[in-house]
């Protein structure tokens, strides 16, 4: 799954317009390396999201096509 696509899905970004225009700006590093809106999201990814002062950093667990809202906390485990 694209990573702009996860972080929509996932719900740690909005907009899937916004996740693409995070990762075009540098502020999502994947396993420590910057990474474009087209990388390929796996299970065991740790993913980093620079937002103003605040930085989430998560592992990946699923990548699912489709997920209700209710289920996305099973999506990734939250490291930082």
């Amino acid at each position: 799954m694209r990573l702009d696509k996860y972080l929509k899905i996932s719900r740690l970004i909005k907009r899937r317009t916004v996740a693409n225009e995070a990762c075009d700006a540098g502020k999502v590093l994947v396993n420590e390396k910057e990474a474009r809106a087209s990388y390929a999201v796996k299970s065991g990814d740790i993913i980093q999201i620079q937002m103003g002062q605040k930085e989430i950093k998560v592992r990946v667990e699923q990548t699912p096509e489709y997920v209700k809202k209710e289920d996305t906390a099973g999506l990734y485990t939250v490291l930082s």
